[in-house]
C-alpha cells in the first residue's frame, strides 16, 4: 500500500510539512509506504476548461509544461491521498487550486480514476480561514468519490511561524489519529 501526500505550501519545508510528517509517520509505523510531493518552486497553471481530457482520455491534461500531469501519475498510483496546505486569504494558495481544479478534471474524464481511493486533507492556520481551506481540499476527494476518513477532531493545527504547529498539541494528536484512522482503513480495504 501507498500514500502520496502534496504540500501544497509555497514555502516547502513549512508548518504544513511539518503537520503531513506527522501523519505519514503513523502511516510508515504500520508498514505503509508513503511519499511527500512538494509544490514549492514548481508552479501550476489553473484549468483552462478547454475539456481536451475529456476528448483525449489519456489520463493526463493537455497543459503539458508544469509537473500536474506526473502528480496525478502518482495520484493514480497511490492507495491513498493527503492534500496539505496552509491558509491563504481564507483558501488555499493558488498552486494547490490548480493541483485540485486540473486533477479533478482529468479524473472524470476517465472515468473516475481516484475512484475509492481513501483522501484526508490537513491544514496550517495562523488563526482563521481554516473551515474554507479545508472544504475545498475535502471537495476535491468527495467530488472525486474517495473515501475521507475521520480524526478526533477536524485535521488543522496552528501555526504562523516554521514549527509553530508543534506546540498545538492538540492539533499533533489530531494528525497522529488521522495517520492510525488512515492506516486502519487502508488496511481494511485491501485485506
Amino acid at each position: 500500500m501507498k500514500v502520496v501526500a502534496f504540500n501544497g505550501s509555497p514555502r516547502g519545508d513549512s508548518n504544513t510539512a511539518i503537520l503531513i510528517r506527522h501523519v505519514l509517520a503513523e502511516l510508515q509505523e504500520e508498514g505503509i509506504e508513503t511519499e511527500m510531493v512538494s509544490l514549492a518552486g514548481r508552479p501550476l497553471r489553473g484549468c483552462l476548461g478547454c475539456y481536451k481530457c475529456y476528448i483525449n482520455q489519456d489520463r493526463r491534461c493537455v497543459q503539458a509544461r508544469d509537473a500536474l500531469n506526473s502528480h496525478v501519475e502518482k495520484m493514480i498510483g497511490a492507495d491513498a491521498i493527503i492534500l496539505g496546505s496552509p491558509v491563504f486569504v481564507a483558501s488555499v494558495p493558488a498552486e494547490m487550486k490548480a493541483l485540485i481544479d486540473r486533477a479533478v478534471m482529468v479524473n472524470k474524464a476517465n472515468g473516475g480514476l481516484l475512484r475509492r481511493k481513501v483522501g484526508a486533507a490537513v491544514v496550517a492556520v495562523r488563526r482563521g480561514g481554516m473551515v474554507t481551506a479545508f472544504d475545498t481540499l475535502n471537495h476535491f476527494f468527495l467530488l472525486s468519490e474517495m473515501i475521507v476518513p475521520g480524526s478526533s477532531y477536524w485535521s488543522f493545527a496552528f501555526g504562523l511561524e516554521k514549527g509553530d504547529v508543534d506546540r498545538d498539541r492538540e492539533g499533533m494528536q489530531t494528525m497522529q489519529v488521522l495517520g492510525r484512522n488512515m492506516a486502519w482503513l487502508l488496511k481494511k480495504l485491501h485485506r
